[in-house]
């Protein structure tokens, strides 16, 4: 696989009638549609007086083809209704006034929708890149830590939610952070740009991890006193590996707990957290630092609350531990695909956003 990020972000939803190009037999309705109806009238003995059929081949042209195309189409059906042998035009000049009208019709119509569809990929183009610009695709690896991401926003045709994630090398090591921002959507995306910003610069200058929440927290609380009644808040959870990776320091701010995949089990390492970010309780609440030693082949997973939340249709939740126990042979690559598969079937449907990571300290003998 060629890169430890897998960015299912609503994509796998995004069918025909919602801007994906047509299927191949849309495509071959308007020709297909016509050798139908050559051929019934050419083997039939009596004039079947079909050709009011040939009416719905410029309508549907325009489903799949452009103005020029199109107008082909409308044309190629004209001069058909003028081939003796065919008798589509039978009993008159209606069919044939009529197919006129609705092949320059779908011509004009085909143009509007040509210059549509042209203009909303500019803008999904704009969009994606924008919004890439935000949380771009992890790397392979940082570091002495192999990375895999997972993430599907919640808003369909979106990118980015209301979860966020990072891993970046610095002075102090590796640091990674899980978040989720109060709602999901493009509402919640400014605010997911501003704390990674943020998290991006402790990575340089804060020297332990609850100087770097403490930024963190700090940025949500400027920026909700800049906006009336903004009620901004977030959960994260930060870490940073040893500069060898056979430790991590974990602190916790409201989010869920990680899970140790160690020995083919899931062992939730359970966390005293601090108060969330934003809500001006950091020095009251702050989260407290947890060291945990690291092993030949020890995984760390990091999910959201849309994972751990998720509920089936008799309210039962997710049962994480169990499935990532299940699961814990599964190498990384696979393993967030297979989870989000797992909860597709456990759920009737997944409303939040769901994001997944697995870090994985890289053996001695691959650091470097």
């Amino acid at each position: 696989m060629g890169t430890a990020d897998h960015w299912h972000r609503g994509r796998e939803s995004q069918g025909w009638l919602r801007g994906a190009p047509p299927p191949r037999w849309v495509r071959v309705l308007p020709p297909a549609l016509l050798v139908a109806v050559c051929t019934a009238e050419l083997l039939s003995r009596y004039p079947l007086d079909i050709g009011f059929l040939l009416g719905a081949i410029p309508s549907l042209a325009v489903l799949s083809y452009g103005p020029l195309a199109t107008a082909v189409f409308g044309a190629v059906v004209i001069v058909f209704l003028y081939v003796p042998p065919l008798q589509l035009n039978h009993p008159g000049n209606t069919d044939l006034l009529t197919i006129t009208f609705v092949a320059i019709l779908s011509v004009a119509i085909s143009l509007v929708r040509s210059r549509r569809d042209a203009h909303l990929v500019t803008v999904r183009t704009v969009a994606e890149a924008a919004q890439l610009a935000v949380l771009p695709p992890l790397p392979e690896r940082v570091g002495p830590v192999r990375c895999t991401a997972f993430y599907r926003a919640a808003q369909r045709e979106t990118l980015v939610g209301g979860d966020f994630f990072d891993v970046r090398a610095g002075p102090y090591g590796v640091r990674a952070v899980m978040g989720d921002v109060q709602g999901h959507g493009l509402s919640a995306v400014s605010t997911v740009a501003s704390l990674l910003g943020a998290f991006r610069e402790t990575v340089l200058d804060q020297g332990d991890l609850k100087s770097a929440a403490a930024r963190l927290d700090r940025r949500l609380v400027v920026d909700s006193a800049q906006t009336a009644h903004a009620e901004l808040f977030a959960t994260a959870l930060l870490l940073e590996f040893s500069a060898d990776a056979d430790a991590v320091r974990l602190t916790s701010c409201g989010h869920p707990h990680p899970f140790l995949l160690r020995d083919g089990k899931a062992v939730e390492l359970v966390l005293e957290p601090g108060a969330p970010l934003g809500l001006g309780f950091f020095d009251i609440s702050p989260p407290q630092i947890c060291t945990v030693p690291l092993e030949r082949g020890d995984r760390l997973f990091l999910g959201s609350d849309g994972v751990s939340e998720s509920r089936d249709a008799t309210g039962a939740f997710y049962p994480l531990a169990e499935r990532l126990t299940t699961l814990a042979h599964v190498r990384s690559a696979d393993l967030t695909d297979r989870l989000w598969e797992d909860l597709l079937r456990f759920c009737t449907a997944v409303r939040d956003d769901v994001t997944m990571l697995v870090l994985t300290p890289a053996a001695k003998g691959e650091r470097g």
